[in-house]
């Protein structure tokens, strides 16, 4: 988009991309415009989104309850595992989870500055009613329909749980969605207006709807190219997701099921009239339940629940602030958040105590800085779980993670008992920032091994290397540079280098559909095509996965000059080079 100016038709190594709904392009375009092409530029959008999801959890929490729960809130969104691991790879859920929590905290202000005597709000309940219905005209152009999903299903229970719905002209209904429409529908009709004559006579319409919409739903979606979570993993994995905040579900269950007893049979099929602080745990809570639900049903991802995150977060945050407040005199909410705390030091000895064995054993080990030579590759999921890498993890794999092992060991063997003595000397906000500053560190020590995983993880260094023979003379500018495989094995490569590629035996996954449109670029070659003009013609330099290297090696035979072989992955060219 940065390089076109189409900011309607996405475009992968000149392949149409209609996939994806474009708000996270056109920030990350904007950002190179501003930055250049870098990796700092394309993370940017994802880090302002953090923060402002901070911020949005902050203001609803602080609002709702207290400042103390706020200051928790914020904590949890900065330090929480899951929103640490899924904001490194460039996905739009972070954004979406802001503008959808927004249109839900949007709609609340809404209703309550109209049922209000006095005004307490920046605006009035139009104007809130009319960004709730631009925040969701946003999250839309961010994910698809399933914002329309997500927000409608728990907008409208909580309507009809509270009675709201006899109140529903606040919202401002025609001329709000007069507003979401001028917002989000120009992208679409443009883009099924330039986009006709696909797959089999398929456009824009057919494929973003039906087929990444509603068939991705079913787990019928062509092609596939996506995995699903067993049901028990789907539930278990938030406790790592949202740790270490997750530790106090328990106390929050707790402390939810004594006050939903303490306020009575009469009121709690009444509901109403609640104050706003009810009105958040309500909509919260329905909307948690519906994202995680959803789901659980759908086909899914690791990161496909991230827009419940801040919601969950906002919940526990508030339980633990209530918690806290009971600890001396309620032995129920001392004895679970005694729990958390003891399970939080179990976990912090059993991982103090599983990387110091690893390090133990990788003692005299040299460093290598390529960790890839020393992984598994035991291909779980196929790779097509986020988190499939970490199971690649061996023994020997230390002696390249030795500092950040050594960190994170001394962390978790410190941290969790530090936050337990504050917690045990009733001083609580010293203890829960203890917790935070452990899970703090802990993910310093996590980003220092992702970058020793980089190699492994992208293909940077064989641009470099292809840039660094050209610089140099060894290899002409005008060698035409291929990678066997999907893109998505090196997609490094065509950024880094800024020119097309071609795939041999590529045409697959995402860039299947864009590849029928009779305009797709010939950049497509089968193994036959690569044999007749491999030794012919400019040169040829040859990027190879490491799933792929059995199949190439077969194919090219001797007839072969390998420039780089890191992390199992591979750079061959088909002659020696010119100097």
């Amino acid at each position: 988009m940065a390089l076109t100016g189409d900011l309607v038709t996405l475009h992968v190594n000149g392949i149409r991309y209609l996939e994806k709904a474009p708000l996270p392009y056109w920030l990350a375009a904007a950002s190179f415009r501003t930055f250049g092409f870098n990796t700092f530029a394309v993370h940017l959008p994802q880090a302002i989104g953090v923060l402002l999801l901070a911020l949005l959890g902050f203001r609803w929490a602080e609002r709702a309850f207290d400042v103390r729960t706020a200051f928790y809130t914020g904590l949890g969104i900065l330090t929480s595992a899951g929103v640490f691991l899924f904001t490194r790879i460039f996905i739009p859920e972070v954004l979406l989870s802001f503008f959808l929590c927004a249109a839900l905290y949007l709609l609340l202000r809404s209703l309550d500055e109209a049922s209000s005597s006095v005004k307490s709000g920046t605006f009035s309940s139009a104007a809130y009613a009319y960004l709730m219905w631009t925040a969701l005209a946003l999250a839309v152009l961010t994910k698809g329909l399933v914002a329309l999903v997500f927000f409608g299903g728990a907008g409208i229970a909580y309507l009809v749980i509270t009675g709201e719905y006899k109140r529903w002209l606040t919202l401002k209904p025609f001329t709000g969605l007069l507003l979401f429409l001028a917002i989000a529908a120009p992208w679409h009709i443009l883009a099924g207006l330039r986009n006709t004559g696909g797959m089999n006579g398929h456009g824009f319409f057919w494929f973003y709807f039906i087929n990444e919409h509603f068939l991705r739903f079913l787990g019928k979606r062509y092609p596939k190219d996506y995995n699903k979570l067993p049901g028990y993993l789907f539930w278990s994995l938030h406790i790592v997701w949202l740790f270490p905040w997750s530790l106090f579900i328990p106390a929050a269950v707790v402390v939810a099921a004594k006050r939903w007893k303490a306020r009575g049979a009469a009121f709690r099929f009444r509901l109403k009239p609640l104050s706003f602080n009810g009105q958040t745990v309500l909509l919260l809570a329905l909307y948690s339940a519906f994202v995680l639900v959803f789901f659980s049903i759908s086909t899914n991802q690791e990161y496909y629940t991230f827009p419940a995150y801040l919601s969950l977060l906002i919940l526990l945050a508030a339980a633990l602030n209530l918690a806290e407040r009971g600890y001396a005199e309620d032995s129920t909410s001392r004895r679970w958040i005694n729990f958390a705390h003891a399970a939080y030091a179990v976990v912090g000895i059993g991982v103090s105590i599983t990387l110091a064995y690893g390090l133990w054993r990788s003692r005299h080990i040299p460093f290598v800085p390529d960790i890839g030579d020393m992984l598994a590759h035991r291909d779980v999921g196929n790779y097509t779980l986020s988190m499939s890498h970490l199971f690649d993890l061996t023994d020997s794999s230390f002696a390249a993670l030795r500092l950040p092992a050594s960190l994170a060991a001394i962390t978790f063997a410190i941290g969790p008992s530090i936050a337990w003595l504050l917690r045990k000397k009733r001083r609580h906000l010293a203890a829960t920032a203890a917790i935070a500053l452990t899970s703090t560190v802990f993910l310093i020590a996590a980003h220092i091994a992702f970058v020793r995983f980089g190699t492994m993880m992208s293909s940077e260094n064989f641009a470099a290397k292809i840039q660094q023979l050209e610089a140099s003379g060894a290899i002409s500018p005008q060698s035409e540079v291929l990678m066997y495989g999907d893109q998505a094995y090196g997609s490094s490569i065509p950024f880094y280098l800024g020119k097309t590629v071609y795939l041999v035996e590529g045409r697959s996954t995402s860039m299947l559909f864009g590849s029928t449109f009779p305009d797709a670029p010939h950049i497509f070659l089968s193994n036959a095509d690569l044999l007749n003009e491999w030794g012919h013609g400019p040169r040829k330099v040859l990027f190879v996965p490491l799933e792929k290297r059995d199949i190439v090696d077969q194919l090219l035979g001797s007839d072969k000059v390998l420039l780089l072989d890191n992390s199992g992955k591979a750079l061959y060219t088909d002659r020696p080079l010119d100097h």
